[in-house]
């Protein structure tokens, strides 16, 4: 998986490409504890991720959760494969998904 974090003023945004699973989760968890200091608003550009499994969702979870005292965080550009993921999790009903 590779991972592009740009930061502008108090706004994180972070593009995903390949697979969010057990392997790369541990990654983007150590990148968010990085670069959310300061950060008001995430926003998740998922256009290239192609798998998301548990391990990921705890992820986007945790930072969920971290960025619901601040700005908020918002996942944009999803494929039906990760969508399907997000429904019969329940994680739309959790997330701003875009």
């Amino acid at each position: 998986m590779t991972i592009t974090a740009n930061k502008n003023g108090t706004a994180l945004e972070v593009a995903l490409a390949g697979r969010l699973d057990t392997m790369t989760a541990p990654e983007l968890e150590k990148e968010l504890n990085e670069q959310l200091d300061g950060a008001e608003k995430l926003v998740f550009d998922f256009a290239s991720v192609e798998y998301i499994s548990s391990a990921g969702l705890r992820v986007l979870l945790s930072a969920h959760k971290k960025m619901s005292t601040k700005g908020g965080m918002t996942i944009k550009n999803i494929n039906e494969i990760v969508r399907e993921v997000f429904e019969v999790t329940g994680f739309t009903d959790i997330l701003n998904i875009e």
